[in-house]
Order: C-alpha cells, then structure tokens, then sequence
C-alpha cells in the first residue's frame, strides 16, 4: 500500500472513530467530505431538490447512527453511497405507494439511440430529466446505470419481476431520448442556467 494509502485509512479511521464517538468535529469534516457527491445520489433518485434535501438529511442519520458497524472492507464513499442509496429508496417507498410499472409487453421496439445531444447537455438538465422520469423508471434507469446493478439485482430490491425491469429500463431510455431530442440549444442553455 502506498504513503498516501496508508495516510487516507488512517484518516478515515480517526473521522470514524470521531464520528463514533459523536463528536461533531469529526461529523461536520465527514459531512463537508461527502455532501456534494451525495446531494448528487439523492438529485438522481428524487423528483425535486426538496424531497433530494431530505434524502440527504435522513441519509446522513443514518450515517451517523451506523458509522460504528463500518469494518473497513471497502471504501468508506462506497459504504456511505449505499446507505443513501438505500434510503433514497425508502423514501420513494414511503412517499409514492402506487408505482407505475411498465410491463414487458408494451415494450415493443428494440432501443436505439444517438446520443449527439448529450456532448451539449449540462448536468442539471440531465438530472432534471431524470427526476420528471416516472418512479418506477427512475429507479430502475438510476441502480441500471449508475449504481451498474443486474436486473435480477433490481428485481430483488424494487420487489418486482425481471422482466419489469428491463421494460421500465426501455421505457425510461426512450423517454429521457425523447426529451432530450426535444431540446435545442435555447433551452438547453436557459435550463443551465437555472
């Protein structure tokens, strides 16, 4: 292991055992480390900055309240990611009961796509499209894409079959293409800008 390597786990180690102990020095450094790549988990997986705030808020509760059951197995951002991830999904639950499944058989066509578009867009846009997604299509498209799960993973998690998976995966696909050919560079700008 690298100089630097060593350097980080100790220092991982020390906000940990500060973070245990509940001192809130160490929470505030463990915070202003993590809040911003977070904040972007929680945008992915919310409809509005607001419900996103508060997925941040609750996930780093439960940071906080299970820091001591972190056994330095992995990175410690993988292990903080996984709780938000998880609680992103609770709150869903909680706050939206009737998913909107998209079932195998309306996915009729196969997905093909040119992402021309996307070397123009900024990241707000992007979340901002993925957030007017339906749940069950934002959920799928998020652990698909960004947290590179199976759909058989997927399935598991959102308790819904496999197949529903891959359609809400289609479904979710075509209607961010949708709405990004829909785009052109007037409003691509202006909602940058917001």
């Amino acid at each position: 292991m690298s100089s630097t390597g060593i350097s980080n786990l100790e220092n991982d180690q020390s906000l940990i055992k500060g973070c245990v102990e509940n001192n809130r020095i160490a929470q505030n450094q463990l915070y202003t480390l993590y809040a911003a790549q977070m904040m972007g988990v929680c945008l992915r997986y919310a409809r509005t900055r607001e419900d996103a705030q508060d997925i941040l808020q609750e996930g780093f509760i439960q940071v906080f309240r299970g820091i001591e059951g972190y056994k330095f197995k992995g990175p410690l951002e993988a292990w903080i990611k996984k709780i938000f991830i998880n609680c992103a999904l609770q709150k869903l639950r909680e706050k939206e009961n009737n998913y909107s499944f998209i079932t195998i058989d309306s996915a009729t066509e196969i997905y093909k796509t040119s992402y021309s578009i996307a070397e123009k867009i900024d990241l707000k846009i992007l979340i901002k499209c993925i957030q007017s997604l339906p749940l069950i299509s934002r959920l799928v498209f998020n652990l698909y894409v960004f947290e590179g799960l199976k759909h058989r993973e997927i399935a598991c998690i959102l308790k819904i079959s496999e197949g529903t998976s891959k359609s809400n995966l289609f479904d979710a696909r075509n209607n961010l293409k949708k709405q990004l050919q829909n785009l052109d560079y007037f409003s691509l700008k202006t909602a940058a800008n917001e």
